[in-house]
């Protein structure tokens, strides 16, 4: 009864975790202002904003990666994604895999 009860928060928990957009978007609208157009065309462009981890110390990441590594405190550092944060700490970090793989991905830059 206990690993389907735990299965199954965990299927909701990743169901939740997926259904939002991975990155934000701003809109912006630029008008045509071309004097041969009597009709004034409207581009809608849509341009990533940009994340605020590209300018994270890599230093403090991996220190924290280092002491804090088991809460997660490089994952909530760089502002990661709440649920795959306590998904981390629940799972012990995938019993040490997604751990290493996070400091290979930050040293890479791909954090």
């Amino acid at each position: 009864m206990k690993i389907k009860f735990l299965l199954t928060l965990i299927v909701v928990v990743l169901a939740y975790s997926t259904s939002y957009a991975s990155f934000p978007v701003k809109r912006t609208v630029q008008t045509n202002t071309n004097t041969e157009l009597t009709t004034g065309n409207t581009e809608i462009v849509y341009t990533p904003i940009t994340s605020s981890t590209a300018a994270k110390d890599l230093t403090v990441g991996i220190i924290l990666w280092f002491f804090l590594g088991w809460a997660a405190g490089h994952r909530w550092y760089y502002q990661k994604p709440v649920l795959y944060n306590i998904l981390f700490i629940v799972t012990a970090g995938g019993l040490g895999v997604w751990w290493v793989i996070d400091l290979v991905n930050m040293i890479q830059g791909n954090f």
